[in-house]
């Protein structure tokens, strides 16, 4: 039997108790061949939460190979029960979540509308008749759930990561061994105990918390896993490709990093671009795949739109996220908060103007101010963080230029009040998602994903459920005699 955490809520009081140990077929239970155990750390207190286990694991392929794809699932339940068994899942999270501020107005809420979305599609899987010949012949085709996926998510967002890959996984059929980040496995192991008390039949859904390298590896190598949904770096990306090349030539699909454009133009609102612009690199404390941590702002409105983009930053109070003033805490760890303080060293070391933040708080806890650096060339190393380098340009050639000079392409921004730049420039950036007069808001019903070195293949909307199918084609002959010999 897995232990269990008894986790104290500091803003409420709630108690919260978390099974900690591996999710296998509806129950919660111990390693076999580990007994060492993930510290999960407060990043605002760096204190320990509690730990799960195991760090490391071989019960992958010991203990999951039989239950993977059970025949309770797949193409044994119908979509209607699918459907069911998902908005209950949404029931339950909403029943249960008592957050705060962000979470509760954006990371919770969406994830419910995530699930709630993919349920209204698992009754509508539908493949196409198609014409072969009317007097003999028939064709069809069926799209099947794809069968086993690992499923291995980020920290920076583990309830939306969570929903974005088990919600279309399940409305298709499929079944989930998901590893969650080591950094923030808590958030899958409560969803773990809601997927067995809304229903759902063991083994359909399976969490194994445990290191990158341990857990995430053993999924891309297992022979009996049929496709892995990974979001994370660039690096790690192509680390799950050359295992699921060497392994079963499994499916992939990647969502990967970026180091994304946000081009302000001289029509545009500028109050409202200094909005978005902070929210494209503040929100989560710039935690964010698609941050728009490269801003490129024409030299007619430079200096007046520096102005009150440095005013706008200071308004954001950085803190504890149980706190109902904050709208941004600490960065998730010890490494990432170093990470971040490297890159803000170097900008400094390597000329850039730093024209907001740049200090380091006393006290404990992993927070990062807003920071901006002007005076940015390319090859400077400032990245992921609350930290952006602006940038100017002439012309709108000269803006398409900057933004596209970079091996990612997961998102890109531009403001603009001309309509004909709007399609002319959102047309000519190379990037999977492109916002217009806006920056980092998605929807569940619309396709998110990477161009370039940002990813493979397409999450949300209807285009995820084709990453979960397989098409299989069926010939009838209801007429044609065949003739032999030839």
């Amino acid at each position: 039997m897995a232990q269990t955490a008894r986790i104290i809520i500091p803003a409420t009081g709630r108690v919260v108790e978390i099974p900690t140990g591996l999710f296998i077929n509806n129950e919660f239970v111990s390693s076999v061949d580990s007994e060492e155990r993930i510290q999960v750390i407060n990043p605002a207190t760096e204190e320990p939460i509690c730990s799960v286990g195991p760090r490391r694991t071989s019960m992958l392929p010991s203990q999951l190979r039989a239950q993977l794809f059970p025949t309770t699932w797949g193409k044994n339940v119908t979509g209607f029960e699918r459907s069911r068994l998902l908005n209950k899942l949404a029931d339950l999270i909403e029943r249960d979540m008592q957050p705060v501020k962000i979470a509760r107005d954006f990371d919770i809420g969406d994830s419910i509308q995530c699930l709630r979305y993919y349920a209204g599609w698992a009754d509508k899987i539908v493949g196409q008749t198609i014409e072969v010949n009317n007097k003999t012949k028939i064709a069809f085709t069926r799209h099947e759930p794809i069968g086993v996926c690992g499923q291995i998510i980020p920290w920076n967002y583990p309830i939306n990561m969570w929903a974005w890959k088990v919600a279309p996984a399940l409305a298709c059929g499929c079944t989930v061994v998901m590893k969650p980040s080591e950094l923030t496995p808590l958030t899958a192991l409560v969803l773990s105990k809601l997927i067995a008390e809304a229903g759902f039949p063991p083994g359909v859904v399976n969490t194994i918390p445990s290191l990158g390298p341990i857990g995430g590896a053993a999924l891309s190598h297992h022979m009996d896993v049929d496709k892995v949904a990974f979001t994370g770096s660039t690096l790690t990306g192509r680390k799950i490709m050359e295992a699921a090349a060497k392994s079963n030539l499994k499916k992939v699909s990647l969502e990967l990093g970026g180091k994304s454009p946000h081009i302000i133009f001289e029509s545009a609102n500028l109050d409202q671009a200094a909005n978005w612009a902070c929210l494209g690199i503040l929100y989560n404390t710039g935690q964010d795949c698609t941050a728009g941590s490269r801003l490129y702002v024409q030299d007619t409105i430079y200096d007046k739109f520096l102005a009150l983009l440095v005013e706008k930053a200071k308004q954001l109070v950085i803190g504890d996220g149980f706190d109902e003033r904050s709208g941004g805490g600490p960065v998730v760890s010890k490494a990432q908060y170093d990470k971040v303080w490297s890159y803000i060293e170097s900008g400094k070391s390597q000329g850039a103007k730093l024209v907001l933040g740049g200090e380091k708080r006393p006290g404990k806890g992993f927070f990062v101010d807003p920071t901006i650096f002007t005076d940015v060339t390319h090859n400077m190393r400032i990245i992921f963080g609350p930290v952006l380098s602006v940038g100017r340009f002439k012309t709108e050639q000269e803006a398409v230029a900057l933004a596209n000079d970079t091996s990612y392409g997961l998102g890109a921004g531009l403001h603009s009040a001309d309509a004909s730049q709007c399609m002319r420039v959102s047309s000519a950036l190379e990037a999977g998602t492109v916002w217009v007069n806006q920056y980092n808001t998605l929807g569940n019903n619309v396709p998110f994903g990477g161009k370039k070195q940002s990813g493979i293949g397409r999450e949300l909307g209807s285009y995820a459920l084709e990453e979960y199918t397989e098409v299989k084609a069926v010939h009838w002959n209801f007429g044609e005699q065949a003739e032999w010999p030839l």
